[in-house]
């Protein structure tokens, strides 16, 4: 990254080539990828790392349906299979377990239309779910393939079963990522600090008091960064991006944590380590408290309980709410401002952040070092097609 244009910090400054606002899942992967490369680097949030959204508990990595594949399913199957060498080798490096684990994912099939669409997605899916060696795969099944997990009253018409679906605890691999970064020679770690002011042009912010110098900074700041898009963004129309509430809840239960993930109607309920249970998760536009928890997780905990036998009687260990960044055009948002050069966004994901975090952060670090990383982000994720539709 090059210098020549920076001011040179003064007294009471400190300076960095890269500044990292936010330490969600993206920030963190970010600010990791930076390590890798030597790029000096300060990663702020206005909490605690990876205190907010993604913090959360129900770590499902999910692929987009076979079906109409396009450059985006492409990054996402690629992101979804890399993910696990990604992971680990960062429990190598830092001795840590992320609680991943490629289970797999169970989808009833209630109605004996879905069935026929299903069949087609298997063919989708042999054709196009394959890296290498690898392939993953689209059953269709009369009866799950598991017993005692999913009642086959849900699936009156047969069950789907992917080999592609994953999950990762969220919780475990942040610690992971915190661990190494808390270890790193190039990353300084600023927690508890609210950007108070940035100036991209000029390649100064105030944030927790601190006064920064940077060469570049990316906003990864989850539904934060887009209020500062925003400002930083002339002739909207809309805003470019808004918090998406979601609520979740985790079981404790006698269940094998290799079981694969059910997937019914919005609902998720995966099968974690130690014998607990995530259901989850509610898409709430509108919202009084974002913290808050009330009967709409309810719904979702009786519906998990109705279809999964082992849930029956598990006791609620812990009720969650958050608040995760949904784009204006609901892809993830990367990419170099087109009016801030030095400003690059890695934020939205919503409902797919913990799949592709590692690929968009590696790619966002590329385009911020003006180095190529062999990433061909697909055009619908950059920051200019979100623009031109908040634009309209």
């Amino acid at each position: 990254m090059g210098k020549a244009d920076s001011p040179q910090p003064v007294s009471g400054q400190s300076s960095c080539e890269l500044l990292i606002v936010g330490g969600g899942i993206m920030g963190l992967w970010a600010a990791v990828h930076a390590e890798r490369r030597g790029i000096g680097t300060v990663i702020a949030d206005a909490g605690r790392l990876g205190g907010c959204a993604s913090g959360g508990l129900l770590g499902a990595l999910m692929p987009h349906m076979p079906d109409r594949w396009s450059e985006k399913k492409q990054f996402q199957f690629d992101s979804l299979v890399s993910l696990e060498a990604e992971i680990a080798a960062l429990e190598a490096e830092t001795g840590l377990l992320a609680g991943y684990r490629r289970s797999g994912r169970l989808i009833p099939l209630p109605k004996p239309h879905l069935n026929k669409i299903a069949q087609g997605h298997s063919e989708d899916a042999e054709r196009h779910w394959r890296a290498g060696a690898h392939r993953f795969h689209w059953h269709v099944l009369d009866s799950p393939p598991v017993s005692g997990w999913v009642e086959d009253s849900a699936g009156e018409s047969g069950f789907v079963h992917d080999t592609l679906a994953a999950r990762v605890a969220p919780r475990m691999l942040i610690a992971a990522l915190v661990a190494f970064l808390r270890r790193a020679k190039h990353v300084r770690i600023v927690e508890h600090a609210t950007v108070a002011s940035l100036d991209p042009d000029r390649g100064t912010a105030a944030i927790g008091g601190e006064s920064v110098v940077f060469d570049h900074c990316m906003l990864a700041a989850g539904h934060q960064s887009f209020p500062l898009l925003d400002a930083l963004t002339p002739g909207l129309k809309q805003p470019l991006g808004q918090p998406v509430k979601g609520q979740a809840a985790l079981l404790k239960a006698d269940i094998d944590p290799a079981l694969p993930t059910i997937f019914l109607d919005g609902l998720y309920i995966v099968a974690h380590e130690g014998g607990y249970a995530a259901i989850g998760s509610t898409s709430e536009n509108r919202f009084d408290d974002p913290a808050s928890t009330d009967a709409q997780l309810d719904g979702l905990i009786e519906m998990a309980r109705g279809i999964a036998p082992a849930l029956r009687n598990a006791p609620v260990v812990e009720r969650w709410a958050g608040l995760r960044p949904k784009a204006i055009d609901r892809d993830p948002m990367i990419g170099r401002h087109p009016g801030h050069p030095r400003l690059v966004a890695l934020t939205g994901g919503f409902k797919v952040s913990f799949g592709l975090a590692h690929r968009l952060a590696e790619a966002a670090v590329c385009i911020a070092g003006d180095t190529d990383c062999e990433l061909l982000l697909p055009e619908s994720f950059a920051i200019s097609s979100h623009i031109a539709v908040a634009s309209r």
